[in-house]
């Protein structure tokens, strides 16, 4: 075989490798089934509002919730009416009617939350620690333009209440294609090759934040696992302008499927979910065409933000799923799905 000859072969093997990988990847995606049923909102009001002239006069949204001690554990982003932000606990036995803590479990103390607050809170739990990522926003001698940043911080809890700072773990304007703000960090619930692994938001070069991959050896140090998102931006479709991790992922016999949070060109923010590959969290296998929940109701769509559904807690309860989410930056409710397959 000359040389010509075995270059077209070549070309026509890897054609061939390409094509198939290409087909047997849409056979999956129009295979795949979700791990849960229609959302349906549980209550038609929020089920916590802002109140009082103190730290949660301005807004209670954007929450997390964990199961502990049979319990439902809610921690949420509350503002008083100066936009400073710090973290509320609130608990419950059905996970819909929740008793609030008075005092808040997490307030503004570190140089890099300045201002701002802390903002977003995420939990994953490995062994007896809680690992809480959240924004740290200083919007007072920031690093940024108008001396304003936000960046990926981390603390760990044993309780849920007593936490222990660990500082910012992907630093604001320090990235390879994240050169502007951090934030919202969704850690893989198990170690994948090693390596502890976290999808977040990262606001590139352009207008448009997106989703990138961080690695970890301890939990604790993070590093970015790629130069580039690991999920983008789609012109027009429901994440145009914005692709945010929600919840922590959760890892199913398909892969690590993940619900984020997308606002399109018209500023709506809507759910959609992600499926990476189990064994290569780098990896999109499918994702979702169109959003799976959006802003109906007037309490979703009126506040200090129009037009946000913004989930960040994700709870399996029996036989179904509850998703809790931030209205309109102001309020809190929650939806549930029933629960259609198993998940680790």
């Amino acid at each position: 075989m000359n040389r010509s000859s075995a270059f077209a072969l070549r070309a026509i093997c890897s054609s061939f490798v390409v094509a198939t990988s290409f087909i047997a990847c849409c056979v999956f995606a129009a295979a795949f089934a979700l791990p849960f049923g229609e959302w349906t909102r549980v209550s038609p009001t929020p089920i916590l509002s802002p109140q009082g002239d103190g730290f949660e006069s301005a807004g209670i949204f954007n929450p997390t919730v964990v199961k502990k001690d049979g319990e439902f554990v809610m921690l949420y982003r509350a503002q008083d009416r100066n936009g400073t932000s710090s973290l509320g606990y609130a608990t419950s036995k059905d996970g819909v009617d929740f008793t609030k803590r008075a005092t808040p479990v997490m307030t503004a103390e570190a140089p890099y939350e300045k201002g701002g607050g802390v903002e977003d809170p995420r939990l994953q739990k490995f062994g007896d620690t809680y690992y809480l990522t959240y924004t740290g926003y200083n919007n007072v001698d920031g690093s940024g333009p108008r001396q304003k940043d936000a960046q990926l911080c981390l603390a760990t809890s044993k309780d849920l209440i007593h936490w222990d700072r660990k500082g910012v773990i992907l630093p604001a304007y320090k990235g390879t294609w994240n050169t502007n703000w951090t934030k919202s960090g969704a850690i893989v619930p198990e170690k994948i090759n090693g390596k502890y692994w976290m999808y977040y938001l990262g606001d590139a070069r352009g207008p448009n934040p997106q989703m990138g991959l961080a690695s970890s050896d301890d939990l604790l140090h993070w590093t970015d696992a790629l130069d580039h998102p690991v999920l983008g931006n789609r012109t027009g479709k429901f994440d145009a302008r914005v692709v945010e991790p929600g919840p922590a992922p959760v890892v199913t016999a398909d892969g690590i499927f993940l619900i984020y949070n997308g606002a399109g060109e018209d500023g709506v923010y809507a759910t959609g979910w992600a499926l990476f590959d189990k064994n290569d969290p780098a990896k999109v296998i499918t994702r979702a065409d169109a959003p799976i929940f959006s802003p109906t109701l007037e309490w979703e769509k009126v506040g200090q933000v129009p037009n946000v559904i913004f989930v960040e807690g994700m709870v399996r309860e029996a036989n179904r799923w509850l998703f809790y989410y931030g209205g309109a930056d102001k309020y809190i409710g929650v939806a549930s799905a029933p629960a259609l397959r198993a998940v680790k």
